[in-house]
């Protein structure tokens, strides 16, 4: 296992993401650099055994709300959305960002059926938004 978070920073990146997850799943965390749950989210996704696309939120607020148009997801921070063709089937925010659950969406992203959601938990902190 290594870090293989690499960051996405503009509306063509993520339209190809989408693009790719009409054959496999994608993977895209949505992380704020001031946040420490974030950050503690950010620490998982580290630990997680695939690429995941890295969106900065205070560095790239336009393409963290584009993203939140096209997936028609509210926007968390931290947030991680699975997509599989082309749309969201698995999403979390905040404390409920672990590396396993994104691992168990991945697999399970093939499955098809309804979007599934591990929801946010706690108070939101002003230091989380972007």
């Amino acid at each position: 296992m290594g870090e293989r978070l690499v960051r996405i920073a503009d509306v063509e990146s993520f339209e190809e993401l989408a693009s790719r997850s009409q054959n496999t799943p994608v993977v895209v965390f949505k992380h704020s650099t001031t946040c420490p749950i974030s950050a503690a989210a950010y620490n998982e996704m580290s630990r997680f055994d695939g690429d995941v696309a890295l969106v900065e939120v205070q560095r790239d607020r336009s393409l963290s709300k584009d993203i939140e148009q096209r997936t028609g997801v509210a926007h968390e921070s931290p947030q991680v959305l699975v997509l599989r063709k082309g749309k969201v089937v698995w999403e979390a925010s905040h404390w409920k960002v672990k590396a396993d659950a994104v691992q168990q969406a991945v697999k399970n992203a093939d499955g098809g059926g309804q979007k599934q959601s591990a929801g946010a938990v706690g108070r939101k902190d002003p230091r989380c938004e972007g």
